[in-house]
């Protein structure tokens, strides 16, 4: 049985409790928020009080001795606690972002590569039914090559939402805005499908929030992934200032027809084919925001099954690289107005 402490009572923690609860093989020991009373109500609520509960990390990582553990904490304190926990042998499982500057990725990846602890990201949309779907279409080759792609994200994100939380909204403890928060999934699905950007250009503004944040809420982003005239290339939409949370729109321009994925639908047609195929993800989750992001379970489960059979972990630290650094090349394109 491998014994699991939870590291931060919010909501995520919420999501990361009720999958725990679905895997034979952990056990929920314990449960650390710096509001001890937020700790021992998520105790009860998810083990009927046999968890401890601790206001700090530190303590709990004293008096338990546990296996994994589960960083849901707020942004910036992701790295140092990661950190902490790995320095000790310990395996753990990071909410995104995996860092909030280039600094803290550095450090990470020095940390990770000196400890016997395995680090997962938690990246659960590369888990989606769509996305598999999509990879699926792409394997088999029809499509032909991929010409370009583009994202957009559209959410609606109010003034509460930050400045009831404590640390949204401020660069320095939440890394940036609508891109490093809501649409990194995004821009890891575009990512795995188009390689490594060769460019990259942006801007960034602050239309609905000005005075209440310092990051952004809308950001947009051109990347090319090839050289010449004619090079393979994406546009890239994200915002929180819309009326409503729409479901994410991801789609790939291909030489012999196109694929779009849109909440639980994907979209394909390839030369021959009149009229596109609409393909329904079968499977629905209660985990995870109905718009966008229902990959918890299979994600968190996949690394528990890696734990135990000592297999590599598909969102492992290197896998999350070229997303990480492009998010911030396109914030440092978006600072210096687009160079």
């Amino acid at each position: 049985m491998v014994r699991v402490g939870i590291i931060g009572c919010g909501n995520i923690g919420g999501v990361h409790a009720m999958v725990l609860n679905e895997i034979k093989q952990a056990r929920l020991c314990a449960f650390a928020d710096i509001r001890l009373k937020r700790a021992e109500e998520y105790s009860v609520r998810f083990t009927d009080g046999t968890a401890k509960a601790y206001d700090s990390m530190e303590d709990m990582l004293e008096k338990e001795a546990l296996d994994v553990v589960h960083i849901c904490t707020p942004h910036y304190c992701h790295v140092p606690m990661t950190a902490k926990a790995l320095k000790k042998g310990l395996h753990v499982f990071m909410e995104k972002p995996p860092a909030i500057s280039r600094e803290q990725f550095d450090e990470l990846l020095k940390v990770s590569d000196r400890s016997t602890g395995r680090l997962g990201i938690c990246f659960q949309n590369r888990y989606n039914e769509t996305t598999r779907k999509v990879n699926e279409l792409l394997a088999q080759g029809t499509l032909g090559k991929i010409k370009g792609g583009r994202a957009f994200v559209t959410w609606h994100r109010d003034a509460p939402y930050y400045t009831e939380s404590g640390w949204r909204g401020k660069l320095e403890t939440e890394g940036g805005g609508a891109l490093i928060n809501q649409s990194i999934h995004a821009l890891d699905l575009l990512l795995s499908w188009l390689g490594k950007p060769v460019r990259t250009e942006a801007s960034m503004s602050n239309h609905h929030l000005k005075g209440i944040v310092e990051v952004e809420d809308t950001l947009e982003a051109y990347m090319t992934f090839s050289e010449g005239m004619d090079p393979v290339s994406a546009s890239f939409y994200a915002t929180t200032a819309y009326a409503m949370d729409a479901p994410v729109f991801l789609e790939l321009a291909c030489e012999k027809g196109f694929v779009r994925l849109e909440g639980n639908s994907v979209w394909y047609q390839t030369e021959g084919q009149e009229e596109p195929v609409v393909w329904q993800a079968k499977k629905s989750s209660l985990l995870g925001k109905s718009y966008w992001g229902s990959g918890h379970e299979a994600c968190i489960r996949d690394f528990y099954d890696c734990l135990e059979t000592g297999k590599a972990y598909f969102n492992d630290l290197t896998s999350v690289q070229n997303t990480f650094y492009t998010m911030m090349d396109i914030y440092d394109s978006a600072r210096n107005e687009g160079r």
